[in-house]
C-alpha cells in the first residue's frame, strides 16, 4: 500500500492507540449545550475550489462558548482566510491535532503553549473567515499526527461518528 491509503491507515492505527490510552470518554463536543442529536455529519462534502470537506460543521447562536474536545495544549492560534480566526490544539500525549475555525474571538488569556483540560472555555462559536455570516458554526477538525511533528501536519479523522457514539471508537 502506498501514499494516502497507508497514510490513512496509519492515521486510523495512531488514532486507535490514542483512544485506548486515554478512555472511552476522552472526547466531548466541543459546543457548549449541545447534544449528538444536534449534529450534522458534514465529513466530504463538496467545497468550493475542489475541496473536500474533511470536517464537521457545528452550527450554533454567535457567541456560544466553544470547549476544548480533550485534554491538551495550545499549539497555535491563527487567522486565515478560509478558517478566520482559529485554534490549534495538540492531544496531551500528541497524536492527535484538533482544529477550531471560524471562531468569533478566544477566550481572554488564551495563549500557545498553554495546557488546557476537556470542557474548559477556549472561544466563542462565529462566522470568520469564508463562513456564511448567517450561519455561524465550529469548524470542527480532528488530524492524527505522531508527537512532534508541526501543528498543520497530519491525517484528518471524521470526528463525528466519535462524537455521536454512531461507530464504536477504534
Amino acid at each position: 500500500m502506498k501514499g494516502a491509503g497507508a497514510r490513512l491507515l496509519c492515521a486510523a492505527a495512531l488514532f486507535a492507540a490514542t483512544v485506548a490510552a486515554s478512555g472511552s470518554d476522552v472526547l466531548i463536543i466541543p459546543v457548549e449545550g449541545l447534544q449528538p442529536s444536534d449534529l450534522v455529519d458534514s465529513w466530504g462534502k463538496s467545497r468550493g475550489e475542489g475541496r473536500i470537506h474533511r470536517a464537521i460543521d457545528i452550527q450554533a447562536p454567535l457567541g456560544t462558548p466553544v470547549l476544548a474536545a480533550m485534554d491538551g495544549r495550545i499549539e497555535k492560534l491563527f487567522t486565515s482566510r478560509r478558517g478566520g480566526l482559529t485554534i490549534y490544539q495538540r492531544a496531551a500525549d500528541g497524536r492527535l491535532i484538533l482544529y477550531y475555525a471560524h471562531l468569533q474571538a478566544y477566550r481572554r488569556g488564551l495563549a500557545e503553549g498553554q495546557g488546557v483540560e476537556r470542557g474548559q472555555v477556549i472561544a466563542t462559536v462565529g462566522a470568520s473567515g469564508n463562513a456564511d455570516p448567517a450561519f455561524p458554526h465550529l469548524h470542527f477538525q480532528m488530524m492524527a499526527t505522531v508527537p512532534g511533528s508541526g501543528w498543520q501536519d497530519g491525517e484528518p479523522v471524521n470526528p463525528y461518528p466519535l462524537l455521536t457514539g454512531r461507530a464504536a471508537l477504534p
